[in-house]
């Protein structure tokens, strides 16, 4: 009897091992990519909505460099890092990343009017997304990728050490996690084409936002986990941190703050501006009526 159950123990401990191989090899694969998905996602689909896919090659484009200096960046990490990450380093493509969201996410807003593109899209399209909105856009692309793909390496590099190497239960999880990316990258391309244009730069501009002012977040936290930047969490709501908005501290929490009033106090400048140009417009029409 025991010489035949330790067999079976044997095969249901690496059928055990193969299984959590498998869920934390999609786990990594998915958790660090499904941010900078749904970012370079919501990047082409407006391109597509506002007929311009001929512009969406400098994203992927953006997006595949970042994977190369990914590679080469694990390396560093690897090699004279012990494979240790630099706080300073990711703060400060977080940071940038920010700026660029923040960017093109008033952009966009500005922009969301259907008539605005309709009335001449080809000349708009030429002009509004000229060579510094393509090049703002590769960079948002190559910085969403970047900031997670060599974290990304890393693990799946120790995953493997740890492990039987990149064995089958280890890459059919990152195939299965790959999948899954690319069902939600398709998804939101089919969903955009049927929006409407006006919801759909409007949804796209503030879920740039959204991810600009997690970046902010979350570059602080790299900031404080090196002491360069307080970190006070009393009294700060619990549901900040467990939505993914901050990172729990009053200092990021603030700065979010801020970013939020200075965005929402320009966009009723924008819509009131806007709003006295069309009454303006408008007035000689009716009286020519």
């Amino acid at each position: 009897m025991r010489r035949d159950a330790r067999p079976a123990d044997r095969n249901g401990s690496n059928r055990m091992a193969d299984g959590s191989t498998f869920v934390q090899a999609f786990i990594i694969l998915f958790r660090e990519g499904l941010e900078a998905l749904l970012v370079i996602a919501a990047l082409a689909a407006f391109l597509r909505r506002a007929n311009a896919a001929e512009r969406i090659a400098p994203v992927y484009m953006g997006a595949l460099a970042a994977v190369v200096a990914s590679v080469v960046m694990a390396w560093v990490f690897a090699t004279f890092y012990d494979g240790n990450h630099s706080d300073l380093f990711e703060a400060g493509v977080m940071l940038a990343a920010a700026v660029l969201l923040f960017y093109m996410s008033g952009w966009m807003f500005l922009r969301q009017d259907p008539k605005a593109w309709q009335a001449d899209l080809n000349r708009l399209a030429e002009r509004a997304l000229g060579a510094g909105t393509v090049l703002s856009l590769a960079g948002i692309a190559f910085l969403a990728v970047f900031r997670e793909g060599a974290e990304t390496i890393l693990f799946v590099h120790a995953l493997a050490k740890s492990g039987s190497g990149f064995d089958a239960s280890l890459l059919s999880g990152l195939a299965a996690a790959a999948l899954a990316l690319v069902a939600m990258f398709v998804a939101m391309q089919w969903l955009a084409l049927r929006l409407p244009l006006r919801p759909m730069f409007i949804v796209t501009s503030a879920f740039l936002f959204f991810m600009g002012l997690r970046m902010v977040g979350e570059a602080f936290q790299e900031l404080q986990e090196q002491a360069l930047i307080p970190f006070t969490t009393e009294g700060v709501p619990a549901f900040v941190s467990d939505w993914g908005l901050s990172n729990g501290s009053w200092e990021a929490l603030g700065t979010q703050l801020v970013i939020l009033a200075v965005a929402v106090a320009a966009a009723l400048v924008s819509l009131t501006r806007k709003g006295a140009k069309e009454s303006r417009e408008g007035r000689p029409v009716s009286a020519a009526s």
